[in-house]
């Protein structure tokens, strides 16, 4: 991998793979005396990933894993990655952002939910008593990469060189250069008030067609409201691996939003604008239709600074 950020010297994690066609997130928290069975895993996961994987065919099974900021403390002690904080709530007037519990991140991607699910167990075998499941989301690609409201998502997604310099840290924080901070938040549709909604209103809050996923230039709508640029015009890029996950019986349909940052001020930003507005314009509009109801931040150290950190 080539960086403009000097981050191509060490091993990233798995933060740019591409969609997978299943997913699970996986958060928990670490209990007090569960901080050795946690350290363990974290040095055991790339070899978990390779025994689960082991001989299957389309096993592209691969594994992401953060650390909130009161675990970091508590599993590796100083130093620290330099934007690692508590995901901050943020209350509008008209909508909320929960900050919720979350010492450690797992987001396993496979071509097959199989994987993912032996993976997940196999992580919940090691960690025992010594951790309490906060989160556990079982996601899958529906359609042609659309989401349970039926639009396309994850379209403008950097890639390549672009990608690393949007989500990788480089020579701001040398210490944990190839690092990345993982914002993570599960969102709730209210699908039965969205399909009310004609498919041109749909269109209007979302600010793409429906059908053909194009963008409608629509001030204030869902893709104006998370276009964020500097004074210059440039604009600031995260990578996103949004999925959606359900259960029909119980009317649940969602979004899993998980965006990798170099810089977590910039997902945060965005955050800002959707739930409290600025003085150009409202809050976002989708969030009528989305709410979340977990909130966490993650830093993702890199597969080198892993090794390290769990060998001590």
């Amino acid at each position: 991998m080539s960086s403009p950020t000097g981050a191509s010297e060490v091993r990233p994690q798995a933060v740019l793979d591409g969609p997978a066609a299943a997913a699970v997130f996986l958060v928990v928290t670490v209990e007090p005396g569960g901080e050795p069975a946690a350290r363990a895993l974290l040095g055991e996961l790339p070899a978990l990933v390779r025994a689960v994987s082991f001989g299957q065919r389309d096993g592209e099974l691969s594994c992401v894993a953060g650390i909130g900021s009161a675990a970091w403390d508590r599993l590796f002690g100083p130093p620290r990655p330099a934007a690692l904080h508590p995901f901050p709530e943020l209350s509008g007037p008209q909508h909320r952002a929960p900050s919720t519990p979350g010492d450690l991140l797992f987001h396993i991607r496979a071509p097959r939910p199989d994987l993912c699910f032996a993976l997940a167990a196999e992580i919940g075998r090691r960690l025992g008593d010594g951790a309490a499941v906060q989160d556990e989301t079982q996601a899958f690609a529906y359609y042609d990469s659309r989401n349970l409201l039926g639009f396309v998502d994850g379209t403008e997604n950097p890639v390549g060189s672009a990608a690393a310099h949007a989500a990788l840290i480089g020579d701001e924080d040398p210490r944990f250069r190839g690092g990345s901070y993982a914002l993570a938040q599960k969102y709730l549709h209210d699908v039965d008030a969205w399909e009310k909604l004609t498919v041109e209103a749909q269109e209007r809050v979302v600010g793409r067609t429906k059908l053909t996923n194009i963008e409608l230039g629509v001030p204030g709508s869902h893709v104006d409201v998370n276009t964020l640029t500097t004074a210059d015009g440039t604009e600031l890029r995260v990578v996103r691996g949004a999925m959606p996950f359900g259960r029909p019986g119980h009317g649940e349909f969602g979004t899993y939003f998980i965006v990798y940052a170099r810089d977590p001020e910039v997902p945060e930003t965005l955050l800002r604008k959707m739930f409290l507005g600025t003085a150009e314009q409202g809050p976002d509009p989708l969030l009528d239709f989305s709410r979340p109801v977990t909130g966490t931040l993650f830093f993702v150290p890199s597969a080198d600074l892993l090794d390290e950190l769990t060998a001590r």
